[in-house]
């Protein structure tokens, strides 16, 4: 067995490949700058992937529900006794990955199929949902949304697909000096002595960023196009609308859920504001948003 550890977002876990087969961490290349040593530390969740394993019985398990990702399809069952099964399928609706998992989702078991892409495929997949679904238990939060840093805060934008919060970041880089890049698609919230922080993951999208980063989360933002530009802070019950979505997480598991929720309650009291941006994408919505919600060194200096 091989055994591979990363630190995401300051929690351990690890992977561990069982036999002489298509698996290793050349599966993982967006891993690579969150690899660790062999830690002594209790890992948040560990992955074993054994493509010997097989389905479980249908008379031990009944389907949730079929759901599609934007990237294919997921098969979710629950099982008697405690615990799910994940069919991952890509694009093309072929099978990449057969995932079971315990109860809490700190330990998950799975085989792979297909080429080697299907493969990173299911594998990315299989540790992004456990991580997902583990975090909440933790104070973590993986959110779709473009994290760009300024300042030594992060900002997040979320929007619905294709809206342009990778755009509206970019802009950010490109007029407004001191700005870069954290996350292109799913960044990480965490709570960690009552103030919030924003980490840099292995998953961003079509933007290969793969940064192991943190900064403290200094706005959020949902973009909205719109034919001129303006900001609105939004209301407290708008803001929780805006930032649950974002969250992955499952509605069908009422803990998880049900926790997802806590969690962001707890960061609507904690943090500032939450804006919607009307926008164009143009330099002029950036330095908009930029004036309203960026923590500026006089700032911190106030703050002091």
């Amino acid at each position: 067995m091989k055994k591979h550890f990363f630190d995401i977002a300051e929690h351990k876990i690890s992977v561990s490949f069982v036999g002489e087969t298509a698996n290793d961490i050349f599966l993982l290349p967006s891993y690579e700058p969150f690899k660790i040593k062999e830690t002594g530390e209790d890992c948040m969740l560990s992955l074993t992937v054994d493509d010997s394993l097989k389905p479980i019985d249908k008379e031990l398990r009944e389907r949730i529900d079929i759901f599609d990702t934007g990237n294919g399809k997921t098969i979710v069952d629950s099982v008697k006794g405690g615990g799910y099964q994940f069919i991952v399928k890509d694009i093309n609706g072929d099978s990449c990955c057969l995932l079971q998992t315990n109860s809490d989702y700190s330990i998950g078991n799975c085989a792979l199929n297909g080429t080697r892409l299907m493969r990173s495929f299911g594998l990315n997949t299989a540790i992004m949902m456990l991580y997902a679904f583990r975090g909440v238990e933790l104070g973590t939060l993986l959110v779709h949304a473009s994290l760009v840093r300024n300042n030594g805060y992060g900002y997040a934008f979320t929007a619905k697909s294709g809206t342009g919060k990778s755009t509206h970041t970019n802009l950010w880089i490109q007029n407004i000096e001191g700005s870069d890049l954290m996350n292109d698609d799913n960044p990480i919230i965490r709570v960690i002595d009552n103030k919030f922080y924003v980490y840099g993951s292995p998953w961003s999208g079509k933007t290969p960023c793969y940064r192991n980063i943190k900064a403290p989360l200094g706005a959020i933002v949902k973009i909205e196009r719109a034919k001129r530009n303006r900001m609105e802070k939004v209301s407290y019950a708008t803001a929780f609308g805006i930032i649950v979505p974002a969250c992955s997480t499952m509605k069908w598991d009422k803990g998880v859920f049900g926790k997802t929720c806590d969690l962001v309650i707890k960061l609507l009291e904690l943090t500032p504001p939450v804006y919607k941006l009307h926008c164009l994408p143009n330099a002029e919505a950036a330095r908009l948003c930029y004036d309203t919600i960026a923590i500026k060194p006089t700032d911190n200096d106030s703050n002091q």
